[in-house]
């Protein structure tokens, strides 16, 4: 409660009496029985001084006057003076709402003109209506050398439109709003930096900006996407480590573009000057790649440009010892955010213990440098920020850096976004946004400070936007007078932030003109000695491992009592813990499992397939759309009590585990989802990550992590993964977005054993390839894993084990269908498929006996690498053997039918030709009706099988 004031305490009491003093009781009145009836600042009036004070207590607040000069305030006075006080609190309010479209925070166009919410004229006040006006009633915090309004209006002026800009409306939290109001208000920002810091700073921008010129001067005409124009970013990004660093995070994990990457390798990640120059001095010439292309083309490895390469970095601070790391990014731009946001939680999760990991959000913080026609641009960025706050993803907060440069390749703003800035789609997730001029370099060290004390306090995301300029074209080959001629006559005149520093400290007396110089020349002597030293060495190609078939021989397979064990564990629930009871049935049915005759279907099989990885040491983690309960309902790993809504997970609970499990149902996006999972495989190496697509149709909204990252990543940038996609995949007449997982494009992109391709059609074979990826992991033989997972089959009886498959077997790249192949003489057609189609063929295959003898099926369970060995094995039993004939549910176009020809035609016996079976060539993965789908379906079905009745028609059938 307020302190209520009394006749002697030095109040704002003074400044009312006669009927101003009348109209106070009025309002106190009104405040009492509702404090919203009142105008907001006499709310705060209220508040902190409690009720006005009574009249026997008015003589020692009535200001001393001669009575013959005490003016007789008039009722209209009265209401003029109480609407100055209400009209400058509202002029308060507005400079700390609109202050930052006045603010000077572009370093080429300088400040703008004032808004009309910033005029005194807009309000009917003057500045010595402003004088007349108590400070408190306007700023109940203002600091002691504030005594009006009008100090107090100039003082939040000096503030709010300096080189910082601030955007807190948007933060509905009434505590976080006021931490950054206290925090900016209290002279924070502006407190003065020690010399040692200043010539710190000089230093390093001498450092930034001379790295620049020299690579310009050296390596004439090749791309290196200058940092000239925001050089703040790299003092910012050290301020930045140091600070978070100092209390006590061990990792710092940064994502960025190209623009400024090779100065923030340089300077922030360490790496060697004659390392980024033997880059430049190697890689091929303009003519040979005209484009963006390989470093290593003449080389004989993939490579990547120099300016998309990342690097890692420990670094000692008193006790601490931290990581930095700067993730490999393609040139898609904003792509990494969602893979550093998955390193992140990686770095902050204990998973040594059952249950879900234990997260610590001090241990690591991503950053991300964002640019300025990207952010509000590519739909990444809003994906990832949505993560911030769920619980299977969030890190504690990020901060972000918009290296803004105002323009885009050659696209000015007004072509790019529909917002005042780049920053405005934070507000949206309520992100504190500071706009900063980058030619105040000790501003922007001011606004990293607040944002890593923001994000240490809260938890939450920060941005800043660095505002700044680009000095040269989007790549050093372009002329950027050519399409922004106004721009580049402003920008081709305006010193360089090194020089305005420079010039700053002079005037300061800090550095002497000579003595700013003399940094110069060092600058330019390290670097041309660095230069000298790649002369004497050599670019290394990268060395790629190769796949080798000794994984297969791990053993996978798991004692049968232990399975047992387990599975009475899973079943066991929490006293006083109830499963809904259709759920119930079902799950008690696993108790009959390893009966006589009993069989393993493709859901319990998974669950042991994760029980025995838990078991085995190896934390797991999962994610996807209805992951927790799977989207065919067959899942279920989280149970839900009906009664009092608690969940129960059985793989937390179960003795066996020694180690975490994570399971998390995830956003309706697949982009941020699968590039953080991606990024969460890739730093926790430990780990199996298995993401699951709702439909896999869906994957092709993730594209570009599949191309970029999890396809491509290991030949470009050495970056290993041992991430696991189950792709629902089958033809079940449902229509072209729930039929295809593409399964061709995955196909298409395997090269140098990059990843794994199956498409299993048995429970056991789930079960042991599952088991197989996760002892990839203490073998350092990572592979991703892609699942063509099912969908129908999922409760299809065909589908499931007998025990000893589980107990004995192993995973096998092909499958032969059992029955048939055994007269070896009579085989005359060879039937290969791959996935439920096989599983539909052996449902057939009673209604073809004629055909049994003359006909041998073998599913392709891995399609890459490719089975050759195994395959061509087959082939040779057969002498008589007249086709070999791959059969697909998928369009010709589709499927594995492009990938897979060329690889059977090259192992089939001479003269034995390869035919197709399957859809026709379309444009759209599947029929949308399922009466025409089952037409479909059963002609594929027929003429693969048909084969008497194909001899007989030819004449063959007498013989």
């Amino acid at each position: 409660m307020p302190m209520k004031s009394t006749a002697n305490d030095r109040s704002p009491w003074q400044n009312f009496y006669g009927p101003n003093l009348g109209y106070i009781y009025e309002q106190y009145d009104a405040f009492q029985n509702d404090p919203n009836s009142v105008e907001p600042e006499l709310r705060e009036l209220f508040e902190q001084w409690g009720a006005p004070p009574q009249a026997e207590d008015m003589e020692s607040h009535t200001p001393a006057m001669p009575a013959e000069t005490a003016p007789m305030v008039s009722q209209e006075n009265h209401w003029e003076m109480t609407n100055k006080a209400v009209e400058a609190g509202r002029l308060v309010r507005n400079i700390r709402t609109f202050g930052h479209l006045a603010a000077n925070i572009d370093p080429i166009e300088g400040p703008p003109s004032e808004p009309p919410s910033l005029k005194l004229s807009e309000y009917d006040l003057t500045e010595k209506d402003l004088e007349s006006i108590p400070a408190k009633l306007v700023w109940k915090d203002a600091h002691d050398d504030i005594h009006t309004a009008f100090d107090a209006v100039k003082r939040l002026r000096e503030i709010y439109t300096s080189t910082l800009g601030f955007e807190f409306d948007h933060v509905h939290n009434i505590e976080e709003r006021k931490w950054l109001l206290d925090y900016v208000e209290s002279g924070e920002l502006q407190k003065p930096i020690h010399k040692v810091k200043k010539l710190d700073l000089l230093q390093r921008l001498s450092q930034v900006e001379g790295f620049e010129q020299f690579l310009q001067r050296t390596f004439v005409g090749q791309k290196r996407f200058s940092i000239e124009g925001v050089d703040a970013l790299v003092p910012m990004l050290d301020e930045l480590v140091v600070q978070v660093v100092q209390k006590g995070t061990r990792g710092v994990l940064i994502g960025m573009a190209h623009r400024g990457r090779l100065n923030v390798l340089a300077h922030v990640l360490g790496k060697p000057y004659h390392k980024i120059f033997s880059e430049f001095h190697r890689s091929p010439n303009k003519e040979l790649v005209p484009s963006e292309g390989s470093m290593g083309i003449n080389y004989g490895w993939t490579g990547d440009v120099k300016y998309h390469l990342g690097a890692n970095r420990s670094l000692t601070k008193g006790k601490t010892v931290a990581k930095i790391r700067l993730a490999n990014n393609p040139s898609h731009l904003e792509f990494v955010n969602p893979v550093v946001a998955g390193f992140t939680r990686a770095a902050q999760e204990n998973r040594e213990s059952a249950g879900y990991p234990v997260q610590d959000v001090k241990k690591a913080l991503a950053v991300f440098v964002h640019g300025d026609a990207a952010f509000p641009g590519e739909g990444v960025v809003p994906e990832t920020l949505n993560l911030s706050q769920l619980r299977g993803y969030q890190t504690g907060g990020s901060i972000h850096i918009i290296a803004n440069n105002r323009i885009g390749f050659t696209t000015q703003s007004y072509d790019s976004r529909s917002t005042l800035y780049a920053s405005d789609l934070a507000k949206g997730f309520e992100i504190p946004i500071v706009h900063v001029n980058a030619d105040d370099i000790e501003a922007c060290i001011a606004a990293v400070r607040m944002a890593c004390e923001y994000r240490e306090k809260f938890n939450k995301d920060f941005l800043i936007d660095l505002i700044g300029y680009r000095r040269l074209g989007h790549n050093e080959m372009d002329d950027p007078i050519v399409t922004q001629p106004l721009m580049y006559q402003k920008v081709n005149k305006h010193p360089t932030l090194r020089k305005i520093y420079a010039d700053q400290l002079e005037k300061e007396g800090i550095i002497t003109s000579e003595k700013s110089k003399e940094i110069v020349e060092t600058v330019q002597t390290n670097l041309k000695k660095a230069y000298e030293k790649i002369k004497s060495e050599l670019m290394s190609p990268i060395s790629h491992d190769q796949e080798t078939n000794a994984m297969y021989g791990i053993e996978t397979a798991v004692p049968e009592n232990k399975l047992k064990e387990i599975n009475a564990d899973l079943l066991k629930y929490p006293k006083g813990f109830s499963v809904y009871p259709k759920l119930d049935r079902i799950l008690k049915r696993r108790e009959n499992a390893f009966d006589d005759g009993g069989k393993i279907d493709w859901a319990l099989a998974e669950t042991f397939a994760f029980a025995t990885i838990l078991a085995d040491g190896t934390p797991i983690r999962m994610t996807g759309q209805d992951s927790e309960r799977g989207t065919f309902a067959h899942r279920n790993f989280v149970l839900h009590d009906p009664n009092t809504g608690k969940t129960h997970v059985p793989l937390h609970a179960i003795p066996q585990a020694k180690a975490s499990f994570a399971i998390h149902n995830s956003p309706l996006t697949e982009t941020a989802v699968l590039g953080f999972e991606y990024g969460y495989d890739v730093y926790a190496q430990d780990t199996l990550v298995i993401w699951e697509a709702q439909f896999g149709d869906f994957a092709n909204v993730a594209q570009v992590i599949i191309d970029q990252f999890i396809a491509a990543g290991r030949a470009k940038w050495g970056e290993k993964s041992e991430l696991v996609l189950l792709l629902p995949h089958g033809y079940e007449g449902q229509g072209p977005e729930h039929s295809s997982a593409r399964l061709e494009r995955f196909l298409q992109q395997a090269a140098e054993h990059n990843w794994t391709v199956v498409n299993v059609t048995t429970a056991a074979q789930y079960f042991h390839v599952l088991r197989l990826q996760a002892a990839r992991i203490s073998h350092e033989a990572w592979r991703p894993l892609i699942v063509m997972a099912p969908k129908s089959l999922l409760r299809n009886p065909r589908v499931a084990s007998k025990t000893e498959a589980f107990t004995k077997g192993k995973f096998s790249t092909i499958l032969e269908q059992p029955g048939l192949g055994e007269n070896k003489e009579r085989i005359e057609r060879i039937i290969l498929c791959s996935g439920k189609i096989a599983v539909d063929l052996e449902a057939e295959l009673d209604s073809y006996e004629d055909a049994k003898d003359l006909l041998h099926i073998i599913r392709v369970e891995q399609l890459y690498p490719f089975p050759k060995k195994e395959i061509k094995e087959i082939f040779s039993r057969y002498n008589n053997l007249k086709e070999i004939v791959w059969v697909q549910e998928e369009p010709k176009n589709m499927g594995s039918w492009m990938y897979i020809e060329p690889r059977l035609r090259g192992i089939a016996p001479n003269g034995v030709p390869v035919k197709y079976i399957g859809r026709p060539e379309r444009s759209s993965p599947s029929e949308g009706s399922s009466d025409i789908h089952n037409i479909e379906q059963n002609r594929i079905l027929r003429e693969s099988l048909a084969i008497q009745k194909e001899k007989m028609q030819s004449g063959e059938g007498s013989k």
